[in-house]
């Protein structure tokens, strides 16, 4: 191929030299190009979803192939968002199939450098007794001035957008009734 060759292969050449002098159509486009094809062409089905990540409730469309979640995008059919996705909500694959997703609970004793894998089972039962153990060694049934508060402050909970809606909800009914006062969510910080 000689410097002829990569000239004309040159965008902007073929752009100024042809007749698609704005560069929309036959002036982009490369050998590479033509071959290409969209990466959710080869999906089994579309998914019809909500993004998980806020109050919003961005509609989105994900993309399956042999049951495995290929692309995930906005879709353009819905009032909410009309196929747009902010930085979060376009990583929900990676919530769903990224490499970095645990799918064993890992616990770190305290003072030791090493985590080790526990069964849900067994995780779950150290958190239930850590929550009552702390409950009761900082449960207040009257406050400084001798009123009614029925309360600890032992324990709060800052949720994040890593949740969705239905279980921020969920815990901040469980921390309002375990008695928690300081219960946030990072959405309003």
């Amino acid at each position: 191929m000689g410097i002829g060759d990569h000239l004309r292969a040159w965008p902007v050449v073929r752009q100024l030299r042809g007749k698609d002098h704005l560069g929309l159509g036959e002036a982009a486009r490369s050998q590479r190009s033509a071959t290409l094809a969209p990466r959710i062409e080869e999906a089994d089905r579309v998914v019809g979803s909500i993004c998980p990540f806020c109050a919003v409730g961005c509609a989105q469309r994900i993309y399956v192939k042999d049951e495995q979640v290929q692309h995930i995008e906005g879709d353009p059919d819905s009032p909410i968002s009309r196929g747009r996705l902010c930085p979060r909500g376009s990583s929900t694959k990676d919530l769903v199939a990224g490499p970095g997703r645990e799918y064993k609970v890992r616990y770190r004793p305290p003072g030791s450098a090493q985590w080790q894998d526990l069964d849900l089972d067994t995780a779950m039962e150290m958190i239930a007794d850590r929550v009552i153990a702390t409950r009761e060694a900082t449960w207040q049934d009257l406050d400084a001035e001798g009123r009614k508060v029925n309360r600890t402050l032992g324990f709060g909970s800052l949720g994040g957008a890593a949740l969705d809606n239905e279980e921020n909800y969920l815990i901040k009914k469980l921390f309002t009734a375990l008695g928690a006062i300081q219960i946030e969510n990072q959405a309003r910080i």
